[in-house]
């Protein structure tokens, strides 16, 4: 009898050892951008219209790794981006087509290098990396910025699209106040 009880707390234990394993736990995920192809949020726009950021990179742009490494993996920024847009990360020099709904968009060969042409359109043809563009929920560019940002400028910058505040002020008025001022120290 006493060998039956203790076999059934051993039991008993084990599987309660094991359901407390099987706690959702972290994922690595969390604080990191969940970046989409353009085919995957156009797609996704068409049934939840939502704002797109578009990181248009090449592979050969130091100041683009530089921002992945520090401006894109700042938690806040992750955070703001994955809760108002959709992200897309565009290589311009891919040679891929794409196609987003009855519009193709092909690689352009030019010598040794050549770009893409829907990054090419998402730059006004100001082929400048890093840019990150971004996209009303129409799917209209509102605006392409380019450079290189520090993430607390870039969390402001973000911000002013996210929140509408475009429509209602210049960004240079809309930095200074308050509510911006809250994300220039993070």
């Amino acid at each position: 009898m006493m060998n039956k009880l203790f076999s059934l707390v051993i039991l008993l234990l084990v599987v309660t050892g094991g359901l407390v394993s099987f706690r959702p736990q972290p994922t690595k995920e969390e604080g990191k951008i969940k970046w989409l192809t353009i085919e995957e949020a156009f797609a996704l726009n068409q049934k939840t219209p939502r704002k797109m950021v578009v990181d248009v990179y090449t592979d050969w742009c130091g100041w683009c790794k530089v921002m992945d490494r520090k401006t894109f993996s700042n938690p806040a920024v992750a955070d703001y981006i994955n809760r108002n847009y959709y992200a897309v990360k565009l290589d311009a020099e891919q040679k891929a087509d794409i196609v987003l709904g009855k519009d193709k968009f092909v690689y352009v060969g030019q010598g040794g290098r050549g770009y893409h042409q829907l990054a090419a359109a998402l730059l006004r043809n100001q082929l400048s990396y890093p840019t990150v563009v971004f996209l009303d929920e129409k799917f209209q560019v509102i605006q392409p910025v380019a450079g290189f940002m520090e993430a607390p400028v870039f969390h402001q910058v973000i911000t002013f699209f996210g929140g509408d505040h475009y429509k209602k002020e210049p960004f240079e008025q809309f930095k200074t106040s308050t509510y911006a001022q809250k994300y220039a120290t993070k």
